[in-house]
């Protein structure tokens, strides 16, 4: 399994939600898996140059291709810090605001068909402490572009399963990508 966040930034943004807040999670999971480690050999990475067309994960991903390494699968921690409760606050693409809430104060698990049961039992955890929706996708994300803008497809372009985790990025965060994307717009308790 790997587990990963990029760390790079949009030049002009402190990059508060995009990416530190999902690197201080990567950062807490290491702490968790040196007190209780997983049966499973884990790798945990920090990308860089995902906001250069994702240009250090599918390095990465490629490496793995040529050397026929398996990936049972591949997790991207992508903006996890911004809520809000208010309704409305949540756009969500044209035909899935009748599937998902409108307010902005859930996680979402983006994957693609490979994952479900996958995204289904990692939901079941996360609902533990927080909301949390999914939505698997077909055609690594093509039919529906912003499923797309992690590091997670790289790898589902070459066939691995891979999942994204999120607080939604722009359709939820007014700071996606501002010099105001700062610390103080976070919500670091829920």
């Amino acid at each position: 399994m790997l587990i990963g966040a990029h760390y790079d930034a949009v030049p002009g943004s402190p990059g508060a939600d995009d990416n530190a807040s999902a690197l201080a999670v990567l950062i807490e999971l290491a702490r968790a898996f040196e007190d209780a480690p997983a049966r499973r050999p884990i790798r945990l990475i920090a990308f860089d140059l995902e906001e250069r067309d994702r240009a250090g994960s599918r390095a990465y991903a490629a490496d793995l291709r040529q050397r026929g390494e398996p990936l049972w699968l591949m997790i991207s921690l992508e903006m996890l810090g911004y809520r809000d409760g208010r309704a409305g606050a949540q756009r969500d693409p044209a035909g899935l605001s009748y599937l998902y809430p409108d307010t902005g104060d859930f996680i979402a698990l983006i994957g693609n068909l490979r994952t479900l049961p996958q995204m289904a039992r990692l939901a079941g955890r996360v609902r533990d402490h927080v909301p949390c929706e999914f939505l698997p996708v077909p055609f690594c994300g093509r039919i529906l572009p912003d499923t797309r803008r992690s590091d997670h497809a790289s790898f589902w372009d070459l066939g691995y399963p891979a999942v994204m985790v999120t607080d939604t990025a722009n359709i939820r965060n007014p700071h996606y990508h501002r010099p105001s994307d700062c610390i103080e717009t976070l919500d670091l308790v829920s």
